[in-house]
């Protein structure tokens, strides 16, 4: 039997650390050996979100022990390694160039070859680690820094449908639990607050919701969300609000999706219609259900990721070192760290659609 390639992946585009050792079974199937994941949310807290040069000190103190820890849970030997794939981007790029330069020694000192992935990419291609998952399909990326509807059409091959033209869902989470008194990271809390208020109480503005395809737009809904926390006064009101937002969220991504269905399907003579959604915000479970309904009225084959594969993670990024690996795409040790990449380069650059703020 020949040996299957075993894959280091890095990823310190933000505020995680991130390693992971992966490989594949007999039927190509990847296999996460380890996948450790260094949070720094105690480093942010006190200043409400991510401070870059705070989290470069923060990857350089601890880069060099997460990867051997990913090491040594994963039961292989350094030696064993085929390959080592850092994200290059987009992200921050002091945070970038930690992991980057950290992946790119140690291929060097291995004298194996070195792999630059997309941050984006590692989240398209994430479902991959728990489904056999087959190519064309409706991707909805959505995290903190970016919020997308792309037609996956291949490794490498992205074409966008749709983007948001300011915020990323992600940050109107963060922003909005930021205006609630919800420390950081407040994103994931709003799910939690919101069970407990009347999602009715408040009429929140849906920018461009009759309009502009399947792009999106979260700016004016947050500066309504600042607009109403004025004048909040109880636990409740914050418990209304929260249920409001979590609600108009849900109508937006609801109508938006309808509408990327409908472009995604003129762009691909489909057997099958397949719809993941990948990203940190795809682990609220209220979106996950209500785009599960969705997919179920439209015919569509709804994948998620894990929800430990959702957020920032290495194994992703391992994953898509792992296909590259096996088509030999392989990258010089002096690819520079790209805090702007989009996955589709021949879209018009908008905010959400590849960087990572």
């Amino acid at each position: 039997m020949c040996k299957k390639p075993l894959i280091l992946g890095i990823e310190s585009s933000c505020d995680e650390t991130a390693a992971s050792i992966i490989t594949e079974n007999e039927h190509g199937i990847p296999v996460v050996l380890s996948n450790i994941v260094s949070s720094q949310v105690d480093v942010h807290k006190e200043f409400g979100g991510v401070v870059p040069e705070l989290a470069a000190r923060s990857h350089i103190e601890k880069i060099d022990l997460i990867v051997q820890k990913a090491i040594d849970d994963s039961g292989r030997k350094i030696e064993e390694i085929d390959a080592v794939a850092s994200t290059a981007g987009p992200g921050l790029i002091v945070c970038l160039s930690v992991g980057l330069s950290f992946g790119k020694a140690f291929a060097s000192a291995l004298d194996k070859p070195f792999i630059a992935i997309n941050h984006l990419e590692g989240h398209a291609l994430s479902p991959k680690l728990n489904s056999n998952l087959d190519y064309p399909y409706l991707l909805l990326l959505i995290s903190g820094g970016h919020s997308q509807f792309l037609n996956v059409q291949g490794l490498g091959k992205y074409k966008r449908l749709g983007t948001t033209i300011d915020d990323a869902l992600g940050e109107a989470f963060d922003k909005t639990a930021k205006l609630l008194g919800i420390e950081f990271p407040g994103g994931p809390q709003i799910e939690i607050l919101a069970k407990k208020g009347d999602p009715n109480k408040y009429d929140l503005p849906k920018p461009i919701f009759n309009k502009g395809g399947c792009n999106l737009s979260f700016a004016g809904l947050k500066t309504a969300i600042l607009r109403i926390t004025k004048n909040i006064k109880t636990d409740q009101e914050k418990f209304d609000l929260a249920a409001s937002f979590q609600k108009t969220v849900e109508q937006i991504l609801y109508k938006k999706t309808k509408i990327a269905f409908t472009e995604f399907e003129k762009q691909n003579n489909l057997k099958k219609k397949i719809f993941v959604v990948a990203g940190g915000v795809a682990a609220n479970k209220r979106i996950r259900s209500m785009l599960i309904n969705l997919c179920n009225e439209e015919n569509y084959q709804n994948i998620f990721p894990p929800i430990e594969f959702c957020g920032d993670n290495a194994a992703m990024i391992a994953m898509v070192g792992l296909e590259k690996f096996k088509l030999k795409q392989f990258n010089n040790l002096d690819h520079p760290a790209k805090p702007r990449w989009p996955l589709d380069e021949n879209a018009a650059f908008l905010k959400g659609a590849g960087v990572k703020l």
